[in-house]
C-alpha cells in the first residue's frame, strides 16, 4: 500500500490516498447554518493529481456532528466528480443516513430541460383542431337543453324531484337581494338618457320629449337589457360558481349516485327563481329609469305634470310588452348560460374560476345576441 499523502481543507475536510483508494474524511458540523463549508473543488484536484486516477472513493463520516442538506450536497458534487472521472463511489463506507438520501439524489438522472416541446401545427391543421373542439362544444351545449327541457316537461306534468324551498332562496337571491344594484343602476340610466336627450333637443326647443326619449329607451331596451347584463355578472356567475363548487367536492355525482338527476335538483329551481323575478326586476327597473329622468327634467324647468304627461302619452302598453317579452327570455339565457359552465366545470379551484368567467362572458354575448334577434322581428311585426 502507498504513503498516505494527506491533503487538508482547513479542520472539516481531509483527503488521503491509500493506494487506488481515495479517502474522503469530514469532520464537525455539516449544515447550511454553519457556512463556510469546503467546497469539491478540493476533491476534483486530489482526483486529477498524482498521476493515477483512483480506483475508488471512500468516505469516513464518523466525526461529522450535525449534517442536513449541505453534506448531501456534498456528497453529491463528489458523486459527479466520480462519474465524469470513472472512479468507483463507495456508497457503503456511508452512514445509512446519507447514503439513503444520496442514493434517492442519484436514482432518477437530471433533466436538463423540462420545458414543454410544442409541436408546429400548419394553418389547416389549427381550423381542424378549432372546429372538432368547437363542434363538440356545440353537442354538448345541445345535450344540455335537452336535458333542461326534459326537466321543464317532468316539471308541467308534476314528477320533477326538487325542493320549492330551493326555489325561494334562489327567488330572493336574484330578486330581493338585487334590488338596490338594480336601482342605482336603473337611475343613473335614467339620467344620462335625460342629458344626452337635453343635448339633443336643446337646440330645437324641444325639452319636452326628453321624457319621450327616457320612457321608450328603458321600456323597449335599456331596462331589460341593462338588467340582464348585471344578472348575468352577478347571478350568473353566482350559479356558475356554486354548480363547479359542488362538482369539484364530487356533491354532483353524489346525487347521481343516490338516483337524483342533477339537473332536476340543481338547474331547475334556479331557472324558474330567475325566469319569474327577471320580468320583475325589469318592470321595476323602467319606473326607476323614468324617475331618474324625471330628476334631470325638473332641472331643466319642466314641471312634473308635463313630464308624466309626455311619457304617459308616449309610452303606451305595446312598448312595456315589448320589454316584458324580452325579459322572460333574458332570464332564460342567464340561467341556462350560468348553469351550463357550472356543470362544465373541471375538477379543481381554478376550474372553477374560469366557468364563473365563461358564465359572465356567454350570458352577455347571447344577451346581446337575442336582443338584435327580437329588434327585427319587433320592427318586422311593426310593434
Amino acid at each position: 500500500m502507498d504513503t498516505p499523502t494527506p491533503s487538508h481543507d482547513g479542520d472539516a475536510l481531509t483527503i488521503t490516498r491509500e493506494g487506488d483508494a481515495l479517502w474522503v474524511r469530514l469532520r464537525g458540523p455539516w449544515t447550511l447554518m454553519t457556512g463556510n463549508r469546503p467546497l469539491p473543488t478540493a476533491v476534483r484536484t486530489e482526483v486529477a493529481q498524482g498521476g493515477a486516477l483512483p480506483r475508488i472513493m471512500r468516505f469516513d463520516l464518523t466525526g461529522v456532528t450535525e449534517y442536513d442538506s449541505a453534506l448531501v450536497s456534498f456528497l453529491l458534487n463528489c458523486h459527479d466528480i466520480c462519474v465524469a472521472t470513472k472512479t468507483q463511489f463507495d456508497f457503503e463506507s456511508l452512514p445509512v443516513g446519507p447514503r439513503q438520501l444520496l442514493r434517492l439524489a442519484t436514482a432518477v438522472p437530471q433533466v436538463e430541460d423540462v420545458r414543454p416541446r410544442l409541436a408546429r401545427q400548419n394553418f389547416l391543421a389549427q381550423i381542424g383542431i378549432w372546429a372538432q373542439k368547437e363542434w363538440a362544444e356545440a353537442l354538448e351545449v345541445l345535450q344540455f337543453l335537452g336535458d333542461c327541457t326534459l326537466a321543464l316537461r317532468r316539471f308541467f306534468v308534476g314528477r320533477a324531484r326538487f325542493r320549492w324551498s330551493d326555489v325561494w332562496l334562489e327567488m330572493q337571491h336574484c330578486g330581493v337581494d338585487a334590488l338596490p344594484i338594480v336601482t342605482l343602476i336603473a337611475f343613473l340610466m335614467g339620467l344620462i338618457l335625460a342629458y344626452v336627450g337635453a343635448v339633443t333637443l336643446r337646440p330645437y326647443g324641444g325639452l319636452i320629449f326628453i321624457a319621450n326619449l327616457v320612457g321608450l329607451a328603458m321600456v323597449r331596451e335599456m331596462a331589460s337589457m341593462m338588467t340582464g347584463v348585471l344578472m348575468s355578472g352577478r347571478t350568473g356567475a353566482s350559479f356558475a360558481a356554486q354548480l363547479g363548487t359542488m362538482k369539484v367536492s364530487e356533491e354532483i355525482a353524489a346525487l347521481r349516485t343516490m338516483g337524483l338527476s342533477p339537473i332536476e335538483y340543481l338547474v331547475l329551481p334556479r331557472m324558474i327563481a330567475l325566469f319569474l323575478m327577471f320580468p320583475l326586476l325589469t318592470l321595476y327597473a323602467n319606473f326607476v329609469g323614468m324617475f331618474g329622468g324625471l330628476v334631470v327634467a325638473l332641472t331643466m324647468g319642466l314641471s312634473y305634470s308635463q313630464y308624466t304627461l309626455q311619457i304617459t302619452n308616449a309610452v303606451d302598453l305595446t312598448n312595456f310588452s315589448v320589454g316584458l317579452i324580452k325579459s322572460f327570455f333574458f332570464g332564460i339565457i342567464v340561467a341556462v348560460t350560468g348553469c351550463l359552465r357550472g356543470m362544465q366545470c373541471g375538477n379543481s379551484s381554478a376550474a372553477v374560476g374560469e366557468a364563473t368567467t365563461r358564465a359572465v362572458v356567454s350570458g352577455i354575448t347571447w344577451l346581446v345576441v337575442a336582443d338584435a334577434i327580437f329588434a327585427v322581428i319587433f320592427n318586422t311585426l311593426k310593434m
